[in-house]
């Protein structure tokens, strides 16, 4: 069992940045990727970037150039690093793990952007 526990986030005016942190516990050995999702208000779950183990980066393109993961492959450490912020990137940001066909979620962070 794998336990993502995300940290980060909070209130930041239109224009700025704010960094997330994810981490990882429990059976990490066999994960293959960390990424982000977010879920606005009243919508659906959206998936914002992912990171596999060899270094591949995959984002959305509402947010490609403005945000950058990273991982730490020993550690199963994720941060997404979040800049130019704006109203439509408010929302509840959450971690994700895959480790082959199955996935796992953390709780959730608020980020919340003032125009």
């Amino acid at each position: 069992q794998v336990r993502l526990t995300e940290s980060g986030g909070g209130l930041v005016q239109a224009g700025g940045s704010l960094r997330l942190s994810c981490a990882a516990s429990g059976k990490i050995a066999d994960l293959n990727a960390m990424g982000w999702y977010r879920r606005a208000p009243g919508m659906q779950r959206l998936f914002v970037a992912r990171i596999f183990n060899s270094g591949m980066t995959t984002y959305s393109d509402s947010v490609k150039g403005r945000f950058t993961i990273s991982m730490d492959n020993i550690t199963k450490t994720t941060e997404l690093q979040m800049n130019s912020l704006d109203v439509g990137d408010t929302a509840i940001y959450y971690c994700n793990a895959k480790e082959l066909l199955t996935d796992y979620w953390g709780l959730g962070a608020q980020v919340f952007v003032s125009s």
